[in-house]
């Protein structure tokens, strides 16, 4: 079954400036289409969505415009800065080019009241005036944060990112669940099944990884989840190819429909592709 990555990350250093991978040295290299493409493919990822990889702020626009030129990449969920007053301009650009589908902005390296602002909140609620979805990125322990802001634009489309970012390695199943199941009651947020193999232990089994894909299926229900890779942060613990091949064991028992509702048919509708 064909699947529609949701969640790639491409590296140009020679390009962009990456201040965050100077922390994280295993990432910090050049990560191209082509060597994605090469893993992906024969996977059945036939196209994927770029997801924004914190470039300095100087060169998001840039980065947008330079990976929609890129083969098989169906859109952009560009970088943004809503805690911004220069945030309606910024998304204005962003609008100019019809496969930027929505923008993300990294809140889980971001003080908790980076989103809680009046400016910020504000600001978001002109996504939906441009087409526009916002990627939540937030630790565990701030998804009563994210259900808040979820709460406050409630015109505005929200992806879920990593799960809500479990601590998988520990088996943490609680708090979470709870902040969860909350968050799923809200009707404009979907959820996206990717991260969990990063926030695992380096000797990972599928089971492990079970009990946090289930509680997001069983929250937000077949029509609002969709896959992502997370590559190459997939990478510090597995690769595509065996995060794909624990995505199908997890979902084995899955009716066809609800398989392909989670590998491509729900991205396609939520994100416009």
């Amino acid at each position: 079954m064909r699947i529609l990555d949701t969640h790639l990350h491409l590296v140009y250093p020679e390009r962009h400036s990456y201040p965050w991978l100077a922390n994280a040295p295993k990432l910090n290299k050049p990560w191209s289409v082509e060597s994605y493409f090469a893993e992906a493919l024969p996977l059945g990822i036939e196209s994927a969505l770029h997801m924004e990889v914190d470039v300095a702020e100087t060169d998001q626009l840039a980065e947008t415009e330079f990976v929609l030129g890129l083969p098989r990449i169906a859109g952009a969920i560009a970088g943004c800065r809503p805690e911004s007053m220069g945030f309606v301009d910024q998304i204005e650009q962003l609008s100019e080019h019809a496969h930027v589908k929505g923008v993300r902005r990294v809140l889980h390296v971001m003080p908790d009241d980076t989103s809680q602002s009046d400016l910020f909140i504000e600001n978001i609620r002109h996504l939906p005036d441009y087409d526009l979805s916002f990627d939540l990125c937030l630790r565990a322990d701030q998804l009563p944060l994210g259900t808040e802001l979820i709460q406050k634009a409630p015109d505005v489309h929200f992806i879920l990112d990593h799960c809500g970012v479990p601590n998988v390695a520990a088996q943490e199943l609680d708090p979470w669940r709870g902040y969860i199941t909350e968050m799923a009651r809200m009707p404009n947020v979907a959820a996206k099944i990717s991260g969990v193999v990063a926030y695992a232990k380096p000797d990972w089994v599928v089971d492990d990884l079970r009990p946090f894909v289930e509680q997001i299926i069983e929250s937000f229900g077949w029509d609002r989840v969709v896959w992502g890779s997370d590559h190459p942060v997939c990478t510090q613990t597995a690769n595509v190819t065996r995060w794909v091949e624990a995505t199908h064991t997890l979902i084995k028992g899955a009716s066809e429909d609800e398989k392909a509702k989670l590998l491509h048919r729900n991205a396609e509708r939520i994100y416009r592709v």
